[in-house]
This record gives C-alpha cells, sequence and structure tokens, in this order.
C-alpha cells in the first residue's frame, strides 16, 4: 500500500496541474461548484471515512454563524473558536473511544480547515464592527479615515451563506497544505474575469527553482539519520558531541520537508490565479490588499503590474540567514503565522497583554497537535526571545557597524542552534523521549538561555545611558 507521504506528494503535485484548468473556467458559479467538487473528491479519496470529522466541523460552524441568539450577542467568532478547538479535542482522542483514529492526512485537512472556521467567524465579526462605524451609503464623504473604512467594507465585508461557507470548506486550494487565506480573497478568485493579465510563468520558475536542490537534500539527509535512531541504546553510547550534533540534521530534515510541501501549495495558487492582486495595492501574506484606494484605481486601469504575495507562506532566506528567531519565525508558514497574530495575539484581552506571546504560543502549540513535545518546545520560544531581545538591547545597540555585523552572526548561530533544539520536541512528540533527548545533551537550549538572559540583563543595566543631547 502507498504511503501517506507518497499519496501526500501526489494530491498536491496534481493540485498544481489541475489549477492550470480553473484559469480557463469561466463564471463565478462554475468556479465555485467545481473548486468544491474537487476539494471533495480529494479528500474523500485520500481520508475515506475520517472525512466525516470534516463535515461534522463544517456543519457546527454554520449553525453558529447563523444562529440569531449568537449573532445578536455578538460572540458568534467566541464560539467558533470554542467549537473547533473543542472538536480538535475530540478528533484526536476518539481512538480512546474505540473509534479508528484519523490519519495524518485528514489531521493536515483538519488543521487548515480550523485556520479557515474561525478567521471566517472573525472576519464576519469584524465586517458587522466596520458596517457599524460606516455612514450609510450616499452621504457625503468628509473624513480620509471614513473613507478608507468604506473602500475597505466594499472589498472585505464577509458575511456568507450556507451555501458560501460550505463551499469555502472544501474549495481545494490549501487544503491539505495551506496557504491560510480569508474568504474575501477566495471570492475575489472566483469573480476574477482577466486571468490572461496575471503572471504565471515567471512566479512559477521563481518558486520551483529551488526545489530540485531542497528536495535532494532532503532525500540525501533522512538516507543517513533519523528521528528513531535518537531513542536507541546504540544512541546513547555516542560521545556529547556527537549528541549535540544530532539534532543539526534532524532540523534540516525537518524543514526541506515542509519547504517542499508549501512551495508546492504556493504553486498550485499560481497555476489557479489564486491570490493575485494589482502589486499597487501592496498585498500582504494571507489578508491580501491593504491599499483599497490603489485598488479601487487599478479597476480602471491597463496593464498592471500583479503579484501573488496574498498566498506566500515561506520566505526560505529569511529561516535560513534572518539573524534573530522573531525573524526567523516570521518568515516560517507565513500564513499561519498571520493567522495567529491577527486573531490570537491581537484579540488578547488588555488584562492579559503582558502574557500575549505565551498565550499565543500555547494556541499554537494546541493547534499542532496534544503532544506534550510540542508545548515543551513552544514554551521554549519566549525565554529564547527575551534572551535574544535582552543581548541586542545590551550589545548590539549603539554598536558600531563592524560589532553589530559580528553581533548578527553569532544571533544567527544560536537562532539556528535554538530551532535545531526545539525541533527535537515537534519530532519525538513524548514528554519522556523529548526530554531524554534534552538530558543527553544536558539541557543545552535551555542553559545557553539562561545565560544570555542573565549576560543581556546585566549587560543592559550595566551600560553607560546616553545622555538626550546625544
Amino acid at each position: 500500500m502507498a504511503s501517506d507521504d507518497f499519496l501526500y506528494g501526489v494530491a498536491i503535485v496534481s493540485s498544481v496541474a489541475v489549477g492550470l484548468l480553473f484559469r480557463k473556467v469561466k463564471g463565478e458559479e462554475v468556479r465555485r461548484i467545481l473548486s468544491t467538487c474537487l476539494g471533495l473528491i480529494l479528500l474523500i479519496s485520500l481520508c475515506g471515512p475520517h472525512s466525516l470529522h470534516l463535515v461534522i466541523t463544517v456543519i457546527g460552524n454554520c449553525w453558529i454563524l447563523s444562529s440569531p441568539q449568537l449573532r445578536h450577542s455578538k460572540q458568534f467568532h467566541v464560539a467558533s473558536f470554542i467549537w473547533n478547538f473543542g472538536y480538535l479535542v475530540v478528533f484526536r482522542t476518539v481512538h480512546l473511544l474505540g473509534i479508528p483514529a484519523p490519519s495524518p492526512i485528514t489531521n493536515a485537512a483538519q488543521l487548515f480547515l480550523t485556520l479557515r472556521m474561525i478567521g471566517l467567524a472573525c472576519d464576519v465579526y469584524d465586517s458587522c464592527m466596520l458596517k457599524e462605524s460606516v455612514k450609510p451609503a450616499g452621504e457625503q464623504v468628509q473624513d480620509e479615515e471614513l473613507e478608507k473604512k468604506q473602500l475597505q467594507l466594499k472589498y472585505t465585508f464577509t458575511d456568507p451563506s450556507i451555501k458560501e461557507i460550505v463551499c469555502f470548506s472544501f474549495c481545494y486550494l490549501g487544503t491539505l497544505t495551506g496557504p491560510f487565506f480569508k474568504f474575501h480573497v477566495y471570492r475575489d478568485w472566483l469573480r476574477q474575469t482577466n486571468f490572461d493579465s496575471i503572471p504565471l510563468q515567471q512566479p512559477l520558475i521563481a518558486k520551483t527553482k529551488h526545489l530540485p536542490a531542497i528536495a535532494a537534500t532532503f532525500l540525501v539527509t533522512s538516507y543517513f539519520f533519523s528521528i528513531k535512531y535518537v531513542e536507541t541504546d546504540e544512541y546513547n553510547e555516542n560521545p556529547f558531541w556527537f549528541r549535540l550534533f544530532y539534532m543539526v540534521p534532524m532540523f534540516l530534515i525537518f524543514r526541506t520537508r515542509l519547504y517542499t510541501a508549501w512551495l508546492l501549495s504556493e504553486c498550485m495558487c499560481i497555476t489557479a490565479g489564486f491570490g493575485a492582486y494589482p502589486t499597487v495595492s501592496v498585498p500582504k501574506c494571507g489578508s491580501g490588499p491593504t491599499d483599497f484606494k490603489k485598488l479601487e484605481q487599478a479597476h480602471q486601469e491597463m496593464g498592471l503590474e500583479y503579484d501573488f504575495e496574498t498566498i506566500h507562506n515561506i520566505d526560505i532566506y529569511g529561516c535560513e540567514l534572518a539573524p534573530t528567531t522573531k525573524q526567523g519565525l516570521r518568515s516560517w508558514n507565513m500564513t499561519v503565522q498571520y493567522w495567529l497574530a491577527t486573531y490570537v495575539h491581537r484579540r488578547v484581552p488588555p488584562a492579559l497583554k503582558a502574557y500575549r506571546v505565551s498565550i499565543t504560543m500555547t494556541v499554537s502549540a494546541f493547534w499542532h497537535g496534544i503532544h506534550p513535545g510540542y508545548y515543551l518546545s513552544f514554551l521554549t520560544v519566549p525565554p529564547i526571545l527575551m534572551a535574544e531581545e535582552a543581548m541586542i538591547a545590551a550589545f548590539r545597540k549603539d554598536a558600531s557597524p563592524t560589532q553589530q555585523e559580528i553581533f548578527d552572526w553569532g544571533c544567527w548561530f544560536f537562532k539556528m542552534r535554538g530551532f535545531d533544539y526545539n525541533c527535537m520536541g515537534f519530532l519525538l512528540l513524548k514528554f519522556s523521549s523529548t526530554l531524554n533527548y534534552w538530558r543527553s545533551i544536558y539541557f543545552a537550549g535551555h542553559v545557553v538561555t539562561a545565560l544570555f538572559l542573565l549576560i543581556g540583563t546585566l549587560g543592559k543595566m550595566l551600560k553607560p545611558r546616553r545622555s538626550k543631547t546625544e
């Protein structure tokens, strides 16, 4: 029987090829039904009876968004968050009730459906709030901020029917790999009429040119190294330097595998012309256009330049070469990062503002799974960010260009080692397995983080303060 990885790869590559068909399909309704049918065929073929979990999730969201009581109380976005993350608990524990555990492919589909559904509910809520703050149509606009809101309402207003929710939920784009996108981006694609103006060859080459090297690196490295080796008695007999080194190829395998999936997911959108907007509208990943005035003007112009920044999900150069952990995180799985920032981090109540990062990391860990390794890794990130900020304030700020360059290279080295260290929790998953590995290298990541936090804090305290005249 074919492995999940093989089926997963075939599905993604096939979806990239199918995208070319959608550039030729005419009509919003035809494109909506066809993309939904394709998504359902894909899910039923790969997930089998487990796809029932996805159907239950969508039914629950349809009820929440159509409930008069929840609409009146304006708490439907909170209800959607509770429903989707609550169902993730059921989804991950059905095996305890004697029901077969969902396959890894179904798990991937469930994760991205969760993002779509919560994002949709929050966007409907935001649209309702925005509509209430804007004057009725026909009134003279005198305020620039009001004009901006009216244009935003025109292009992003979200309040879909049940049929539209179902079609959006099962659209084949991004079903298994992401990227996350908003409902209005999906709607714009359905209504797109000028696919001939949207580039294909150049952005596709830009995304695929790295794939051969990435795939080769993954195949070679995974041939020589395996995460299973870490839990063998033979591994523990190796010297400390080898045990410390082993996390480096493990993270290399981990990220090259994901790079391949994410690049192909972007290619899937590019071939379908999905997420393409005029460059002048300043599209941002996950959200779409941000300059609605320029977008309004662009509809009246010819020969526009388009880009696919809306579905930009991975910045490999940023992941590999960014000097800080914060920059590296922002370059990784970017549309999911956008989702976490928009629907979790920014919505944390003011009373819990000091804990925003920890809350966001906890939600991210729970979204990934209930394995303790995720939590051990994600909750190690906030101390790393604190230590990094302390060191930057103490030794990089106000330093000479040469000193800053040296600092940046050192910071980059330790950033990558931090990712290596935390990656082991993602791969080993179990509490005991993760702690056993970290113990085998004497919790080096935690120790170095604590030392940097201490050194950085003392460095800031002892650093001479510059006068206001300086």
